[in-house]
């Protein structure tokens, strides 16, 4: 497999947000063939209905079991992700609501990165030539400036009151790696994988908006 995936230096562990198993199949392999352990992260509130989640969920997990990889759940809360994007449920596909839900998921897997002490976090959302990569790369780094303003904010509040360089030099926050992994041969080797696998294969991104443009 040719290579053109530029790991941050130092990474060794990751936590990989998983929109679907296919998705994340050729990615996690080129993982674990590359000295980084990936723990998969399911955050999926925009999908719709709720069986299809469980669908996508049950693949999700079976695939990870398959390669003895860590899997984590997260919750299902549609109506909350709804709150999230009021407003623009009439945007088109790559449009700002499909941005907004990017971060939505990508600040929770931050939020999930920094609770496990995982120092970096990544998108499978970044594999799918539907999506808008430049869009994906934006709501992951709001998402990591996210939770480290909140750090900020909760160190700020310390009653020692510490100086600015005391607060940063002591905040670890998990850091997004923003990769395009579709190169590399990874989004062909996906479609081998999904055969391998024999993978249940969604024809939409997930929302009832994008089931129904």
């Amino acid at each position: 497999m040719k290579t053109a995936i530029a790991v941050p230096e130092g990474l060794t562990d990751v936590l990989l947000h998983a929109c679907c198993a296919p998705c994340s199949s050729a990615i996690v392999e080129w993982m674990l063939a590359n000295g980084v352990r990936p723990v998969i992260f399911y955050y999926n509130p925009n999908i719709f209905p709720r069986e299809e989640y469980e669908i996508r969920k049950q693949e999700s997990k079976r695939h990870a079991e398959s390669l003895g990889v860590r899997w984590i759940d997260g919750d299902y809360n549609h109506d909350e992700w709804l709150g999230g994007i009021c407003g623009l449920e009439g945007e088109p596909e790559r449009g700002r609501r499909c941005e907004r839900c990017f971060f939505l998921r990508l600040k929770a897997t931050a939020l999930k990165a920094q609770e496990l002490g995982i120092p970096y976090f990544t998108t499978t959302l970044a594999s799918s030539r539907w999506k808008d990569i430049e869009q994906i790369n934006r709501a992951g780094q709001a998402a990591e400036a996210s939770v480290h303003s909140s750090q900020f904010i909760v160190h700020n509040s310390n009653t020692h009151h510490p100086t600015v360089n005391d607060q940063l030099s002591t905040i670890n926050y998990p850091k997004f790696w923003s990769q395009n992994w579709r190169k590399g041969g990874l989004y062909e080797r996906r479609n081998q994988l999904l055969k391998e696998f024999g993978f249940y294969n969604q024809q939409y991104c997930g929302c009832e908006f994008s089931f129904r443009s």
